[in-house]
């Protein structure tokens, strides 16, 4: 799965690092991309914040989560925690092969 794909109702699925996890009920994701420069033609990082619903507090600084895109659930956050990114062993980046569901 790519990391901006769409996928049916669920809106954009997206992949990346939690940075804050000290709201309640709410992580900060951190989602990087690479983009080109229109003219100058070289490549660089740009990272965007998300507020993710995460129900429990479940998920930790650092690690790395899959959120989709949902009906606005306040003021900032329209996403939620799917799962860990990494899971059964394997760390999933962005080219990697697709989660199972």
């Amino acid at each position: 799965m790519k990391a901006n794909q769409k996928t049916g109702k669920m809106g954009r699925t997206l992949r990346g690092k939690v940075v804050s996890s000290a709201m309640k009920d709410t992580v900060v994701v951190a989602v990087e991309r690479f983009v080109k420069h229109p003219k100058y033609e070289k490549f660089f990082k740009v990272t965007k914040h998300f507020k993710a619903d995460d129900r429990g507090n479940t998920k930790k600084e650092g690690e790395t989560v899959t959120i989709a895109e949902c009906p606005p659930i306040s003021k900032d956050k329209h996403f939620k925690v799917l799962q860990n990114a990494e899971v059964e062993g394997q760390n999933y980046e962005a080219g990697s092969p697709q989660i199972n569901r």
